[in-house]
Formats: C-alpha cells, structure tokens, sequence
C-alpha cells in the first residue's frame, strides 16, 4: 500500500473509531422508559445506566495511557473497541444484572479509545491535529444524533424492541475493527526520554481548570441526552418526536463541533470562544422553562451548538495546553478521569431528584448553574499556557 493509501485508510480508521464512541451511550436516553417498564426499574436506577457508563470512564481513564504505553496507542485503541462490541451484546441477553456488567464493559472500551485518539493524532499525523480533532468531535456528535433519533422506530416500528435496537449498534463497530486492524499489528513506537518522563498533570493547576472545564460541559451533555427525552414526554410529545428532538439537538452541534477547533488552534488565547458559548448556554436552558414547540426547538438549537462546540474545545485544550506527547496522554487521562466522575453525579442526581420531588424546573436550574462553572473554569483553561 502506498504512502497516499496508506494515509488515507488511517483516516477512514478514525472516522468508523469516532463514529462508535458515543452510540451506545446515546442509543440508552430515548429507550429508558422501554427499558424502566420492561425490567421494572425506578428512575433513578435506570439513571445510573449513564452514571455507570461514566464511572467507568472516569476509573479507566487512569490506566489507559498506561496500556497505550505498554501495547501501542494502536493496538489499544483496537483492544478498546472490541471490549465495547462484547459489552453492547452482553447488555441486552438478560436481565438487570447483565444490562449493568454489559453498560461497564461499554464504558471501559469506550474510554481506552478515547483516551488514546488525541495522543494517537499528535504522534502519527500532527499536522492534521486540528482537521483530526474536528473529524473525532463531529464523528461522535453525528452518530450520537443517529443512535437518538432512530432508537425508538427501530425498537417500535421495526420491533426489534429496546434489546434489538440497542444491539443493532455492534455492526458499526465491527466494521470499525476491520479496518483498524492494520493499527493493531504495528508494534508501538519507541519512547524518547521527553516522552516517557512527560510532566505530572495532577500537580497543575491548568491542567486541572481543563479537566473541570470538561467535567462541567460532561455534566451538562450527558444530563440532557439521558433525561432530555423524558423531560420532553412530559411536556406532551410522543416518545418517538422527543427522541427526534434530541436527535435534532445533536446534528445541529456538529456546526460547533466541526468549526470549533479550526478556530481555537488560529487563536492564541481561547477565552472569547468560551465565553461566547457560555452565554448561548444561558439563554438556551432559560428557554426550556417554556413548553411551546418552536421556544423548545430554537433551545435545542442553541443548546446544540454550544454542545458541539463545547467538545471540540475540552478535546483541542489538551493538546493546546501540552508539549510532549506523554503528557498529552497523562492530560487526556486525567481530563477524562476526573471529568467523568462530575459528569457521572448529573444523570443519577437528577433521577434521585426526580423521584423525590417530581420538578423537571430541577433539571433547568441545575444545567443553568454548571454553566457558570463551565465559564469559570474554560476562562483559566482558555489562556495561552502550558503544563
């Protein structure tokens, strides 16, 4: 295979690893009151299906770039995949207990991938850094639209119910596997000394203003994507149009999420951007105390485009904010470990909440007031630094 093809397969191998990172997360949102009824589960238990997820994420973003530096960030984005394709199976072939140990597998795969694709970008193809970043972002917004939108027909018009819709998503993966797999075979690339000594990113401050600025845009995203739906049911739209709403939330966040890091690595500081986002934040879950159709879908707009961007942002900071690839890794690692543990307290929260006092306003206030944590935090992460 030539140098051209060879690029080029490595890209279409990054695109079919993005497109699989977020569809068995946001496959779950629209399916909860399918699968509360079916396994005769509470609101809060079928909640922590996302928090399980995150958790999962949060632990095994520790360890990640440790596999990535034993095995090759290759060989374990593969390794990542494959245990997500055996948890999405697994998830739907019984009961409570196994939904729960399939949704952890999920997670563990999804993150050991995740982790590792930004170091995976700044050691392979550095100059397309910015390009990869926002092929990565828009990959996982775009599916993850998919997987909300066309959950609930294939559970119901095709009925395949919410085991076969959920399980419908390992095709992707497969596929992915496939073409990744010349990744799998390349041995991992001899360590410099820069590289293997990195710098301790638990000590910086700045590293820790980019992971809580993930963390706050985290909570936000995976708050709406499990309880959007059934928030929305409850203002009197069918379970299928408010899977669609939330479909349409995250297709329109692919402007934020394609656009944005083309953007911030032109910019030296990244503050305005942030800032910017912040304010259409505000005003998108202030317009989600109203229940009219077309104030709903002008803050899923808004709200959708801050989120897309809001990604991109958090993914573009870590390498932005780092010199060796090393501590890109460790960076990546630790904003996806502590980051996912905040997110992971939203969806359980909120359902606890729900249960106790019965308020979607709840939901409003409380995406309201991580807005302001999102500013405060992408406002340190934002200056021009490094670790």
């Amino acid at each position: 295979m030539s140098k051209a093809s060879s690029r080029a397969f490595l890209i279409l191998g990054i695109v079919l690893i993005s497109i699989n990172l977020r569809t068995s997360i946001a496959s779950v949102g629209p399916l909860i009151p399918f699968i509360r009824e079916d396994l005769g589960i509470s609101n809060g238990l079928a909640g922590s299906l996302t928090t399980l997820t995150l958790f999962t994420f949060a632990i095994f973003s520790l360890f990640s770039p440790g596999i990535g530096k034993r095995i090759g960030n290759g060989r374990s984005i593969f390794l990542g995949i494959s245990i997500l394709a055996i948890g999405v199976i697994l998830r739907v072939l019984g009961g409570v207990e196994l939904l729960f140990f399939g949704t952890a597998l999920t997670g563990i795969g999804i993150v050991i991938a995740n982790v590792l694709m930004i170091p995976f970008f700044k050691s392979h193809l550095p100059e397309k850094l910015g390009l990869l970043t926002a092929i990565l972002s828009t990959g996982m917004s775009l599916f993850a639209a998919i997987a909300s939108g066309v959950s609930v027909p294939l559970a119901v018009d095709l009925g395949w119910g919410w085991r076969g819709s959920l399980a419908s998503w390992v095709v992707l993966m497969v596929i992915a596997l496939a073409v990744w797999f010349p990744q799998a075979k390349a041995k991992p690339s001899p360590k410099s000394g820069i590289e293997i000594a990195g710098k301790n990113v638990w000590k910086s401050k700045l590293a820790w203003q980019v992971t809580l600025f993930m963390g706050a845009q985290s909570v936000m995203y995976f708050t709406m994507v499990t309880w959007l739906p059934d928030m929305l049911i409850s203002k009197g739209m069918t379970p299928v149009r408010a899977g669609l709403a939330l479909s349409y939330m995250q297709l329109i966040s692919l402007i934020g999420t394609f656009f944005a890091p083309g953007l911030l690595m032109k910019l030296r500081q990244q503050q305005g951007v942030i800032l910017g986002v912040s304010i259409g934040y505000l005003l998108g879950y202030s317009l989600l105390f109203w229940n009219e159709t077309w104030i709903i879908f002008t803050s899923m707009t808004i709200i959708g485009i801050g989120s897309g961007a809001s990604l991109s942002i958090a993914y573009t900071l870590i390498s932005l904010r780092t010199i060796e690839d090393q501590t890109t890794s460790r960076l990546s690692g630790m904003v996806q470990s502590a980051g996912y543990i905040l997110a992971a307290l939203g969806p359980l929260l909120f359902g606890v909440s729900l249960d106790l006092v019965g308020n979607w306003d709840f939901l409003n206030w409380f995406l309201l007031a991580m807005t302001i944590q999102f500013l405060i935090f992408g406002w340190g992460a934002g200056k021009d630094q490094k670790i």
